[in-house]
């Protein structure tokens, strides 16, 4: 799967046979890193790209020394699920 990363409008995105996907996030600070919605077609749930979206975003977080906040509900989940790989950046 190929996500790409659109620091300008500040979101990882994916297409899927036309289909998007999208992880948006805000700067709070320089920092900081918040993660604010997730949003995947209803064609393409349960394929796991919520997922991918979420170590896309949380990779860049850590190679690039960021704090994270999970505004969103899927992300907060998402790293409560995965405390023991992501407790360390998280702000």
């Amino acid at each position: 799967m190929s996500i790409q990363h659109d620091s300008t409008n500040q979101e990882f995105t994916t297409t899927q046979d036309g289909h998007p996907a999208e992880l948006a996030y805000t700067r709070p600070s320089d920092d900081v890193v918040d993660f604010t919605h997730t949003f995947v077609d209803e064609a393409l749930r349960g394929r796991g790209l919520a997922d991918e979206l979420a170590r896309a975003g949380l990779d860049f977080a850590r190679k690039h020394q960021l704090k994270v906040k999970t505004s969103c509900t899927f992300m907060a989940s998402f790293v409560k699920k995965h405390q023991a790989e992501y407790a360390d950046i998280l702000a």
